[in-house]
C-alpha cells in the first residue's frame, strides 16, 4: 500500500492551504480539490503535479458554497468553483443542523450557511427529519449513526476473545511516546478511559505517574493486567466510563485519550467531554490522539476538527493543536493531537 509523504491541509471554508497559507492559484487549488479521493487506509488523498499528498481537512474536504440545480441534475459549487454532481439522497444531518452529503466520486461534503440557505430557498418544504425537493421527500438521517449494543460490556468483551482489536497496537501509541517527554509533566495523577490492554497506561505509569486505567471489558483487563499488573503506581477498573462513581471527581491532572473517544456511541460525545470536565482537577489537562477521518458507523467512528473544537471549545483553552505526521502505516494522514488546559 503507497502512502504519500507530504500533507495538504484544508482549511474550515474548503481552501486547500500551503504550510499557513491558502493557495491562491486557482488552477492550482481546483486541481487538489478534483483529486480528492479516498485511500484504502481511510484517509484523504490528492494529487498535485502528479505527486500524491495527504489531505488533511479541518471540516469535510468538500465545503459547499453553492448550491447548483438544472431540471436534470444538482451540483454542489466549491472553492476555485469547482463543481461536482451529487445526489440529494446521501443528505445527513449533523448536531449543528449543517447538511452534509457525498459528491459522485464518493467525497463526503458539508454545507456553508450561505449554501445551506439556498438549499432551503429551493425546497419545496423541509422539517427536522426530511426535505421535499422536486415533490420527492427525502429523509434526512443523522450524520453520525450507531447500534446501542456498543455501550455494553459484552460488544467489547467479544471483540476480545473473537479478534485482535483493530485498534491494538501492542505498544503504547507513537504520538504518546514522542510528546510526553516534550511536555514535561511534572508527576500526575493520570486517568486512561477505555484502557484496552493497558499499553498506554503502562507508558504514563513507566514515567513515574500515578495512573489510573479504567476499562468496560474484563477479558481487555485481564491481558492489562497480565502484562503490566507489576506496575504498583498503576491500577486497573472494570468500569464503564460514563458511571464512574462521585469520588473520583476531580481527582485527575491529567486525561489521557487514545480510541475511547471514537469507540463510543457518537451521540455520546458530548456526554464524554463533561466527564472528562467533572474528572479533571481545577486546571488539569487534556492530552489525546483523535481520528479525523470519515467513518460515520461502527467504531471506530471517525469524524472532524471543526466537530471536535466545537464541543471541546467551551471547557478548554488549546495549548497544541496538530495533525501526527508519523503515525503508523494504516492510521497515516488520519491522526490528530491534542493538548488542552481546562478553562
Amino acid at each position: 500500500m503507497s502512502l504519500p509523504d507530504k500533507y495538504v491541509a484544508i482549511d474550515e471554508e474548503g481552501f486547500p492551504l500551503f504550510g499557513e497559507v491558502r493557495v491562491t492559484d486557482p488552477l492550482v487549488g481546483a486541481e487538489l480539490l478534483k483529486n480528492i479521493r479516498i485511500h484504502e487506509n481511510g484517509a484523504f488523498v490528492s494529487e498535485l503535479a502528479g505527486t500524491q499528498v495527504f489531505v488533511e481537512a479541518f471540516d469535510e474536504p468538500y465545503v459547499v458554497q453553492q448550491i447548483l440545480k438544472t431540471d436534470s441534475e444538482w451540483k454542489i459549487q466549491l472553492p476555485y468553483f469547482v463543481e461536482f454532481k451529487f445526489n440529494p439522497t446521501t443528505f445527513t444531518v449533523d448536531e449543528w443542523d449543517r447538511f452534509h452529503g457525498v459528491a459522485v466520486n464518493g467525497v463526503p461534503f458539508v454545507l456553508t450557511r450561505k449554501a445551506q440557505a439556498e438549499l432551503f430557498r429551493i425546497a419545496d418544504e423541509y422539517d427536522d427529519d426530511s426535505i421535499t425537493l422536486n415533490g420527492k421527500k427525502i429523509s434526512v438521517t443523522p450524520w453520525m449513526t450507531s447500534d446501542p449494543e456498543i455501550s455494553k460490556e459484552q460488544f467489547w468483551t467479544k471483540i476480545y476473545q473473537t479478534e485482535e482489536p483493530r485498534w491494538e497496537l501492542n505498544q503504547p501509541a507513537p504520538a504518546l511516546v514522542d510528546m510526553l517527554p516534550r511536555l514535561k509533566i511534572s508527576k500526575s495523577r493520570v486517568l486512561v478511559l477505555g484502557c484496552g490492554s493497558g499499553n498506554d497506561a503502562a507508558f504514563f505509569a513507566q514515567a513515574g505517574h500515578l495512573v489510573t486505567a479504567i476499562d468496560i471489558s474484563p477479558e481487555a483487563l485481564q491481558r492489562a493486567r497480565s502484562k503490566y499488573g507489576h506496575l504498583t503506581n498503576l491500577t486497573f477498573i472494570e468500569s464503564d466510563v460514563f458511571t464512574l462513581g462521585q469520588e473520583y471527581s476531580g481527582q485527575f491532572d491529567v486525561i489521557f485519550e487514545h480510541t475511547c473517544y471514537c469507540a463510543i456511541q457518537p451521540e455520546r460525545r458530548n456526554e464524554l467531554v463533561k466527564t472528562w470536565r467533572r474528572l479533571l482537577s481545577p486546571g488539569g489537562h487534556l492530552l489525546g490522539v483523535f481520528f479525523a477521518m470519515e467513518r460515520r458507523s461502527a467504531p471506530p467512528f471517525g469524524g472532524t476538527e471543526w466537530e471536535l473544537r466545537e464541543r471541546l471549545k467551551k471547557y478548554f483553552h488549546f495549548i497544541f493543536w496538530g495533525r501526527w505526521h508519523q503515525s503508523i502505516q494504516n492510521r497515516n494522514g488520519k491522526e490528530l493531537l491534542v493538548y488542552a488546559q481546562m478553562k
